[in-house]
């Protein structure tokens, strides 16, 4: 089948849908929007006008870029969609970033190895310390 892949944000309500389909929570609208807004580089997918995947990149556009919300809806899982957003995610990383940067992200857990095929590694505490989040419950 053949998916129609932009590079623009998501609307609001549709992305606020596909991270509720994956059972992520969703902030509150302003917040979601500041987020959707402020990302640096977007890849939507549809079948026809319906968003079924979608990824972004965020970060300084310059030494630290952190891919997040690689999501697709459940029902088109398995189908190589997240295969097509992380393909054009990392066109756009190679084109755009620079010796010495960063690029980061945090996988789901049983995710990784989706992650690693792009060359992506673990950060095991060895060579490159543990990875760390915070995350504020106000």
């Amino acid at each position: 089948m053949v998916y129609k892949v932009e590079y623009t944000a998501p609307a609001q309500d549709e992305f606020a849908n596909l991270r509720t389909q994956v059972k992520w929570q969703n902030p509150d609208d302003k917040t979601l929007k500041a987020s959707i807004e402020n990302s640096l580089f977007w890849v939507t997918v549809y079948d026809t006008d319906k968003l079924i995947g979608t990824g972004r990149v965020v970060g300084d556009g310059a030494m630290y870029f952190y891919i997040q919300d690689i999501i697709v809806t459940p029902s088109y899982q398995k189908q190589g969609i997240g295969h097509l957003v992380m393909t054009h995610i990392e066109n756009y990383l190679s084109s755009t970033s620079s010796n010495g940067a960063t690029i980061a992200l945090l996988s789901a857990h049983g995710k990784e190895r989706f992650y690693t095929q792009y060359g992506y590694v673990k950060r095991d505490g060895d060579s490159l310390g543990f990875g760390m989040c915070k995350f504020i419950n106000k």
